[in-house]
Formats: structure tokens, C-alpha cells, sequence
């Protein structure tokens, strides 16, 4: 056993991450299945979907429950509670404090909180909350890519003085290098001394995995991680390379590629995401995939050479 990863938790993010290409079109099957090789598999924790409320949110109607857990749905689905923790994320302002139960009468035992820079004040609030009602907590700062240094020590202040446990390093764009990780790490050790880390990694420049291990090895706890890599546009680091390679004598390779064969290939036929040419391109540049997702939603989704030309022509101006 490799000793230097013996301390990482798996969260695998398949249903929440991956939602995100699917609308959350997941049957209950395929989560119970996903579930229960993931236990199997001695995966630590996975996030099941969003705590998001409907009413807070456009287009709720057209997705799939998994956008907005329910407990008493959730109780159907996971009438057996195993060994892997189940977790759910929130956005800011997307999430009813009254839809949120006590942990002992809850199905959830991690909510992780995501935000952006601006917004640290305002994720510790919820942080807050959910730590007084008994879950596990955690801040995902995304986009660290684009945050000025100044920002970022401002919210070490905030993040030093609340209670949340765990503080996530977000490579949202998938632009990030392994040197840029291993220097992102150290940074968040030396400002944040009493937190504990996790690693959230995009796959746009063929990464993930290897800024997950570096993480890992430089004493990361929680990894995300996604079977087959399923998750927005390039898809996250995979569970199975976690699992294979993390050396810990409690993983096991083989229920992962039972969903992989009974579920993931097959979905990947019909919904598509993971390395792709427009998604390296937004890696490549720092920004965020939604120009290559639209791209990809055209016939014209693989000239890439023209998407290229549009998003590095000085003149063309477009948001990042």
C-alpha cells in the first residue's frame, strides 16, 4: 500500500457531474447499481446529485430528480444504506434552508457547497447551517484558474475562522497543468494549516488524472472522480484509474467495470463528454466549455480549426 495516498477518500460525482450531460437522466436502476458497485468497490462517497430546491430554479421541470434530491425519494432509491456515504451538492441561492433536514433524518451525509470567489461570505453561511444540522461540509471554490491573488487571500481569512471541514482546489475549466496544482496545493496548505483538501479535476487537456494523483500525493484527502470519466463537457477524472491505482487494499477495480460495461458504455452512445477537441481548446485557453458545448450541439461540431480562429482572433469579443 502506497502510504503516501493511504489517507484519500474516493467522492465519485457520476449522477451530480454527470447530470450535467444528461439533464440528471438517470433511471433509478442505474443509480442503485452505481451505488451498490461503488460500495463494493470501497468508494468512500458518492454524490448522488444536487440539494437545489425547484422553486429557485429555471427549467426544473424538465430534469431529472437527481437535480433536486428529495429525502423520501432518496429513501426508495437507497433503502439500504451501505458502507459508501452518500453526498449532495448546493449552489448559492439556488438552495431552501427548510428543505433541508437534520442529518438523523436524512439520507445525506455530506453537503458540499459551491461558489465563487466573490460569494465565499456567502457559501460559509450555508456552511454553517448545514454544520449545525450534523453533515459533513465542504467549499468548492470554482474557476481557481481565473482568481487574482488578492481575492483568493481574502477567502483563506473567511475559510480559516468557520467550521467547514473540507476545502476544495477546482480546476473548473480543466486548464490547469500539474505544476499549477502542485503549486495551487501548496498554497492552500500553507494559508489554510487546520483544513482538510479535496480535488475537483477536468479532463479538457487529458489532466485529470494526473493533477487528482499529485494532489493525492502531496496529502490531498478527498479526490471527485466519475465512472468513465462522465461529467460536464470533457468530463472529470476517472473512479476506475482512482481505484486501480490509489494502492489502498480496500478498492477493488472489478464492480467499477460492472457499471462500466452494464451501464456507461452503452449511455456513452447516446450522450457524449469526456476529451474532445473543442473542450482541449477552452482548456488550452482558460475558459469556460460552454462555446465548444454549443459548438458540439451544431453540425458543425468538429471544425474545430474555424472555433479555434473565432475564440483567438484579437478583435472577435466575446465573455470569458
Amino acid at each position: 500500500m502506497n502510504s503516501k495516498t493511504s489517507h484519500c477518500k474516493i467522492v465519485d460525482c457520476t449522477i451530480r457531474d454527470g447530470g450535467l450531460v444528461n439533464n440528471w437522466d438517470f433511471s433509478v436502476e442505474f443509480v442503485q447499481h452505481l451505488y451498490n458497485c461503488l460500495n463494493d468497490a470501497g468508494v468512500e462517497y458518492m454524490e448522488i446529485g444536487y440539494k437545489n430546491s425547484p422553486k429557485l430554479l429555471k427549467g426544473a421541470d424538465s430534469a431529472g430528480p437527481w437535480r433536486f434530491l428529495d429525502d423520501e425519494f432518496l429513501r426508495k432509491v437507497i433503502p439500504q444504506k451501505l458502507n459508501t456515504k452518500l453526498s449532495a451538492l448546493v449552489d448559492i441561492g439556488r438552495v431552501d434552508e427548510n428543505d433541508i433536514l437534520p442529518r438523523e433524518q436524512s439520507m445525506l451525509d455530506l453537503i458540499r457547497v459551491a461558489c465563487y470567489i466573490q460569494d465565499v461570505d456567502k457559501a460559509l453561511e450555508l456552511v454553517q447551517l448545514f454544520h449545525d444540522r450534523g453533515y459533513e461540509t465542504t467549499l468548492n471554490i470554482m474557476a481557481l484558474s481565473n482568481v487574482m491573488e488578492h481575492q483568493l487571500l481574502e477567502a483563506f481569512e473567511q475559510i480559516n475562522n468557520s467550521v467547514v471541514d473540507v476545502v476544495y482546489i477546482v480546476d473548473s475549466y480543466g486548464s490547469l497543468k500539474p505544476n499549477d496544482f502542485s503549486h495551487l496545493v501548496d498554497k492552500f496548505r500553507t494559508h489554510l494549516p487546520n483544513k482538510r483538501l479535496g480535488v475537483h479535476t477536468h479532463n479538457n487537456m487529458q489532466l485529470a488524472f494526473a493533477n487528482t494523483l499529485i494532489a493525492a500525493e502531496k496529502g490531498v484527502e478527498l479526490l471527485d472522480a466519475s465512472v468513465y470519466g462522465m461529467g460536464r463537457a470533457a468530463g472529470n477524472c476517472t473512479t476506475e484509474l482512482l481505484v486501480a491505482n490509489l494502492k489502498n487494499p480496500k478498492y477493488k477495480l472489478r464492480p467499477v467495470l460492472d457499471m462500466i460495461e452494464t451501464y456507461m458504455i452503452p449511455l456513452r452512445e447516446k450522450e457524449e463528454w469526456g476529451y474532445i477537441i473543442p473542450y482541449m481548446i477552452t482548456g488550452m485557453l482558460d475558459e469556460h466549455p460552454r462555446s465548444a458545448m454549443a459548438l458540439r450541439d451544431t453540425p458543425d461540431k468538429d471544425k474545430s480549426v474555424d472555433f479555434y480562429d473565432k475564440l483567438t482572433t484579437p478583435e472577435v469579443s466575446h465573455s470569458k
